[in-house]
């Protein structure tokens, strides 16, 4: 009998947002559940998500995964057009389950039985009925969309746009006058964050009723609505019906301004060894590189980008150097390399892996010839194709995992060679020594204007 069986839910859309759908979905797994005398181990939903589209579904991936490892038991969904409607989601499910030596899959609706031969082909079938119907609903409402775009019509959404009322076509002239003020502070020159900042503290904050940030205001103030015309995927297709806001004199000047701020596509040098290491012993959150008055600086910020607390600074240069004395002496101790060599079982399974993915690719590209002999039809190429593809993903992305590991490897033993180096070394290399080592460091409150680092305030988390 399952000790640890998943529920799974899920509806496409849900724009009221109660999650009814799935929640009768639940009531009624929940009862299959109860008739069959099988734990509930846990109820994975996936609310206003569609199973066509590519986007994640983040329930269903981590219930993959549970039921990968033995978490999960037994699988109990609605109908099995809830489960998936795409065959090679289907293929996934059951690569899991067999993964996971999962016997038991129950609907609360059908009769399907994944565990037969009969009922793999009826649940293809299906699988195949439904990703048909969703791709020809997909196709109608794209039509649609672009009919009623053409007509200057607005986009239906569940979240109306800041400045208009819900069904889009009339002014709420309090939030219209906060757009023009914005537009005209901006051209002035004021920066995205400042206007945020200064919204956040009016009370002033979105139709979600969250605070403003900078990506947000930027689609806000250069969108084609607010200057009365309608879009389409990023293009200007037709004036609006509804009024505009600002003229299209100004949105071209809202949109000169932001393309004269793009950068150029090349980072700038890197000027901190710590950069994106370093979190704030007040709030937990990332400490960002800052100079002022010539001296580099990590600081705790505030605001609506980035969410800390801003009140802690450290000096950049002591405790670089600290961190990158503490990384050259880690890598010569015994208990990282203990801890290395304890990692070669994993390396045993990259390696039983990476033999795995050759032959993988190799079988995938035997398809196409096996299919141009007629050795196999279309429908068993295909078959054969998708978990071949999955398996192909799954061990790239294990692998991509395991080369930082291999990358440390390399470094051990060779922290007192580095040392005698380490000042010539370029800042990039230097940093990626340290990230091979250190997880990040926790950087806690200490004396206001300190030019030495107090090897107290400083925790290093290693990543071995």
């Amino acid at each position: 009998m399952p000790r640890s069986a998943a529920v799974y839910a899920r509806i496409s859309s849900d724009p009221v947002g109660k999650a009814l759908g799935v929640e009768r979905q639940e009531e009624d797994c929940r009862r299959v559940a109860d008739d069959s005398g099988w734990l509930v181990g846990e109820v994975y939903i996936d609310n206003d998500v569609s199973a066509f589209s590519r986007k994640p579904r983040p329930a269903f991936e981590r219930m993959l995964e549970d039921l990968r490892s033995g978490a999960r038991d037994a699988v109990i969904c609605y109908h099995i057009d809830r489960l998936t409607r795409r065959n090679r989601d289907l293929d996934r499910f059951l690569e899991a389950v067999d993964e996971g030596k999962v016997r038991r899959v129950r609907f609360a609706t059908g009769s399907t039985d994944l565990g037969s031969g009969d009922g793999l082909l009826v649940a293809r079938i299906m699988a195949a009925v439904a990703e048909n119907e969703s791709a020809t609903k997909s196709r109608r409402m794209k039509r649609q969309n672009q009919q009623k775009a053409a007509k200057g019509l607005p986009h239906r959404s569940s979240n109306r746009a800041f400045g208009y009322t819900p069904d889009g076509l009339t002014v709420v002239e309090s939030e219209a006058s906060v757009i023009r003020d914005l537009v005209s502070r901006l051209l002035a020159g004021e920066s995205l964050r400042s206007l945020a900042l200064s919204l956040d503290e009016t009370g002033v904050r979105t139709v979600r009723g969250h605070p403003w940030r900078t990506p947000t205001l930027k689609a806000m103030l250069s969108s084609a609505r607010i200057a009365g015309f309608r879009s389409l995927h990023g293009e200007v297709v037709a004036s609006a019906v509804w009024p505009q806001i600002i003229s299209e004199r100004d949105r071209e000047r809202v949109l000169h301004h932001f393309e004269t701020k793009k950068v150029s596509g090349r980072r700038p040098p890197r000027r901190y060894l710590l950069s994106g290491m370093l979190r704030c012993g007040k709030c937990g959150n990332r400490l960002y590189s800052s100079a002022r008055r010539g001296t580099r600086r990590y600081v705790c910020l505030s605001g609506p980008d980035h969410g800390g607390c801003g009140r802690l600074t450290v000096v950049a240069a002591p405790v670089e150097e600290w961190i990158a004395e503490a990384v050259l002496f880690r890598l010569d101790t015994e208990d990282l390399a203990d801890r290395i060599a304890g990692r070669r079982p994993r390396d045993e399974r990259t390696q039983a892996l990476t033999a795995e993915l050759v032959d993988d690719k190799e079988r995938l590209a035997a398809l196409p010839d096996a299919y141009a002999a007629r050795k196999i039809s279309m429908g068993e190429w295909i078959t054969a194709r998708d978990p071949i593809e999955a398996r192909i993903r799954r061990a790239e992305q294990t692998l991509a995992a395991a080369s930082g590991d291999r990358a440390l490897q390399e470094l051990v033993g060779a922290g007192s060679a580095l040392r005698g180096q380490w000042s010539t070394l370029t800042l990039q290399r230097q940093a990626a020594i340290v990230v091979a080592v250190l997880d990040h460091a926790v950087i806690s409150p200490g004396a206001q204007g300190a030019t030495q680092v107090d090897v107290d305030r400083v925790q290093p988390f290693w990543r071995l």
